[in-house]
């Protein structure tokens, strides 16, 4: 029985496409090359944000973020960036008795941004509001408490192997692996994915045959 889906954001819920672009045209270089470079340091096992790092070298990320967001062009979300198959498969998730939890690493203005989207889901939270992040088995810890289920009676839904299939795994939450944006298709048929995700899906749709099977 599943009792609750806990659902990643980035490249799960919404698009990253806005996120990085905004950074490329603030760092001034074309978007192109953010969107690349975040690709290689993720492949190489290192933060997206070395991404920054690359290009602006000595870059302090956090004074850079609050200066956007003074000059007007800081982080935003709209329904644009929101997936096609979100507010159906989470919608009909709730209708069927599924606590729907959203929680993945974001910033606390992405919470708020979240919010203020009306999700169809019973929580949504944030690792910046949390003050913890994935990978991080505090994380997960955090993910069991608010998911109001046993761990086994909790699905973990998200793209990247390394920060939401593996980790909720060691937690002892079912893992639900979705193919979907960059990191989605690229480790989708690596064989550790396929052992550690109990279920491999393409649209969060899948979710709701998977609840009711």
């Amino acid at each position: 029985m599943i009792r609750t889906v806990v659902c990643d954001v980035g490249e799960t819920l919404t698009r990253d496409d806005r996120y990085w672009g905004s950074w490329a045209d603030w760092l001034d270089v074309p978007r192109h090359t953010v969107s690349a470079l975040v690709g290689a340091v993720v492949v190489q096992g290192r933060d997206n944000a070395e991404a920054l790092r690359l290009i602006r070298p000595g870059i302090d990320i956090e004074a850079a973020y609050q200066a956007r967001e003074e000059a007007g062009r800081g982080e935003y979300l709209d329904e644009t960036d929101v997936y096609e198959d979100v507010r159906p498969a989470l919608g009909a998730l709730r209708e069927k008795g599924i606590r729907v939890v959203i929680a993945g690493n974001q910033t606390v203005k992405a919470g708020a941004l979240l919010r203020a989207l009306d999700l169809p889901a019973d929580l949504i939270a944030t690792s910046g509001e949390w003050g913890l992040a994935k990978p991080g088995a505090d994380f997960f810890r955090r993910v069991r408490e608010v998911s109001e289920a046993p761990p086994e009676q909790v699905v973990y839904v998200g793209d990247h192997p390394q920060n939401d299939v593996f980790p909720a795994k060691r937690a002892g939450l079912r893992t639900a692996h979705l193919r979907r944006g960059p990191w989605g298709h690229l480790w989708a048929d690596e064989p550790d994915v396929v052992a550690a995700a109990d279920w491999r899906i393409d649209s969060l749709l899948d979710l709701v045959a998977l609840v009711e099977s």
